[in-house]
């Protein structure tokens, strides 16, 4: 007998196929299970004038779910991972991870237009985080030497944001590798577009950007079946980013980027960045005992003097 289960998902055609790979591992594991997408609006998605940073920061994209599965209206929730508050509610937690994705971020023009291709004057550069602000404005500097880089909020989808850039809105906008390639944007709309990938040490991810997160009740039946799918090492980048966010104390609030690497000896390298209070401070460390290098990290964004920490102004 087939069993099914209900998967609540955001309705943004990137959050479908998302979901639908979480679908997909989830019946190459049970061949039985039948799998109901729940689609909601989330408050993050209704309210696209404003920053997150004005009317809840990340939970506005899980509140509903969260609800959901507490009144057993869904049995699991598909997130990015990057999107997901520092505490979950409780009797909840992170059941699965799929194997991450991309973690770079990609600055996106129009080809023939591109950043490149202007001369003079200042760019605008669409993004509504904090975290690719600080960083953009950084490179810049690099990138156009002599030029200004003025960030403008851009909110929606993925789709939205590129129309708004084929509009002329903006210069540039600034966004996950990772949703591209789910979405395929490359292929969908070939020619259009001109790529300019950061690497994760030119510009520091969010915590779990990459990661697919499948939230669910604690020891939940449905929860057992999506844990059968989890990559161990997704999910261990993923603890040890979310656990330095928990030590910072880091929302939608403060621009904070924070990445894991794995290394075969099973060594963890993380790097981050904290902007607060008018202070930029970047800071990595490494380690094998969890949560020894996380605490590091945390401390070296704080301002404790630790070795490979530096603070910018």
């Amino acid at each position: 007998m087939k069993r099914t289960i209900r998967i609540g998902t955001r309705e943004s055609d990137l959050s479908i196929a998302q979901t639908m790979l979480v679908v997909e591992a989830l019946k190459e594991c049970h061949p039985d299970l039948e799998c109901e997408l729940v689609p909601r609006r989330t408050l993050g998605d209704k309210l696209l004038d404003q920053p997150l940073v004005d009317f809840g920061g990340k939970g506005v994209f899980i509140t509903e779910f969260e609800q959901a599965l507490l009144q057993g209206e869904i049995d699991l929730a598909v997130h990015s991972a990057k999107d997901l508050p520092t505490e979950l509610a409780e009797g909840l937690e992170i059941v699965s991870v799929l194997p991450r994705g991309d973690v770079r971020d990609v600055l996106v023009s129009l080809e023939g237009r591109s950043c490149w291709d202007k001369d003079g004057g200042e760019l605008r550069i669409g993004t509504s985080s904090l975290r690719r602000r600080l960083q953009i404005e950084r490179l810049g500097a690099h990138l156009w030497p002599g030029r200004r880089v003025v960030c403008e909020n851009l909110r929606g989808n993925v789709l939205t944001r590129l129309d708004k850039l084929e509009q002329g809105l903006y210069d540039g906008i600034i966004l996950a590798a990772a949703g591209l390639d789910r979405l395929g944007i490359q292929e969908a709309r070939r020619g259009r577009y001109r790529y300019h990938y950061f690497s994760p040490e030119e510009m520091i991810p969010a915590g779990g950007q990459g990661i697919l997160a499948v939230e669910g009740r604690k020891g939940d039946p449905c929860s057992l079946l999506a844990e059968a799918v989890c990559d161990l090492k997704a999910m261990s980048q993923l603890e040890s980013e979310r656990m330095v966010l928990r030590l910072l104390s880091a929302g939608c609030h403060q621009p904070v980027g924070v990445y894991c690497q794995i290394c075969e000896d099973g060594r963890r390298l993380l790097r981050g960045i904290y902007g607060q209070e008018g202070t930029v401070r970047e800071a990595q460390a490494e380690g094998e005992v969890f949560p020894e290098p996380e605490g590091q990290l945390a401390a070296g964004l704080l301002g404790a003097d630790l070795p490979g920490s530096e603070v910018k102004g």
